[in-house]
């Protein structure tokens, strides 16, 4: 198993005949512990527990934003929670959205781990098709034999940002791009000369990801193909992050990644700040 996406029965078919992944239960709820209580009362059978603001991100500050990159130190602890052993895929999902399992699927690969899938619509899809679900405290992990390699997806500075002449992408919803709408960042609006994707815009409503086709389509709307040099943020690199799976699922190259975000940029006054729908690019003929 070496996709980016696996459908449920796919993932089902692999837990019922015993097959060698890993699955990661990436739970997030906004009281302290409350995802990992939800892990316990429901996950799907050998799946452990991620813990997104822990495992998944660093300290918060203004000059590096609400999530920033975890130290690599952190990320191996949890390597050894969860077991993770070289040439043995990894799957993550979370509650239904994607956003977690996005992340976690980032930064496993940040880290080193190439065979890393999403698992498509989480635990919604897998409860909604019938497949079996178990409480506890879940199966213990096997030995760690990997080692965190940090730097294995491309990543952009402010620094980077503030020179690129490429196309920056704002995957976040159009109100907090165009500033009619922040409630989570010190300012509204978006970086000057960036345009609009929100993640929404690449999932059907039950949050599974439309095809390949439509996908490529999507950003061919926009101007973006192969060729395109792109950088990608959010407000803090969780949105992003599940665009960026999007575009690897559709076979369009990964683009660098500003993980600090609009929350980065807009802590520093100084930093310029546009309001408004932005700048449009002329649509491109995507590749099928």
């Amino acid at each position: 198993m070496n996709t980016t996406i696996v459908s449920p029965g796919e993932l089902a078919d692999s837990v019922y005949h015993g097959a060698p992944i890993t699955i990661l239960a990436s739970y997030w709820r906004p009281q302290v512990g409350a995802g990992h209580v939800k892990y316990l009362s429901e996950h799907i059978p050998t799946a452990l527990f991620c813990d997104p603001p822990y495992a998944l991100a660093g300290i918060p500050s203004s000059t590096r934003g609400r999530n920033p990159l975890p130290d690599p130190d952190l990320v191996m602890q949890w390597f050894r929670k969860w077991g993770l052993e070289a040439g043995r895929p990894v799957v993550v999902y979370d509650e239904g959205r994607g956003l977690y399992a996005a992340r976690a699927w980032w930064i496993l690969r940040w880290a080193g781990v190439n065979q890393v899938s999403l698992l498509d619509g989480g635990m919604a899809q897998w409860e909604m098709q019938g497949h079996k679900i178990v409480g506890g405290p879940g199966n213990l992990p096997l030995p760690c034999t990997m080692r965190v390699n940090p730097g294995m997806m491309p990543v952009a500075s402010i620094e980077e940002v503030k020179d690129f002449d490429g196309i920056l992408l704002d995957t976040r919803e159009p109100d907090r791009f165009a500033g009619r709408r922040e409630i989570l960042d010190l300012k509204a609006g978006h970086i000057p000369g960036a345009i609009n994707l929100p993640n929404r815009a690449l999932l059907h409503a039950n949050h599974t990801f439309r095809s390949p086709r439509e996908i490529r389509e999507t950003f061919a709307e926009i101007g973006i193909n192969e060729d395109s040099e792109v950088i990608i943020y959010s407000g803090s690199g969780n949105h992003s992050v599940q665009v960026i799976a999007a575009m690897e699922y559709a076979g369009l190259p990964i683009p660098k990644h500003f993980i600090g975000g609009w929350s980065q940029w807009s802590a520093t006054v100084t930093n310029p700040v546009e309001i408004g729908d932005g700048r449009r690019l002329t649509p491109c003929r995507a590749s099928l």
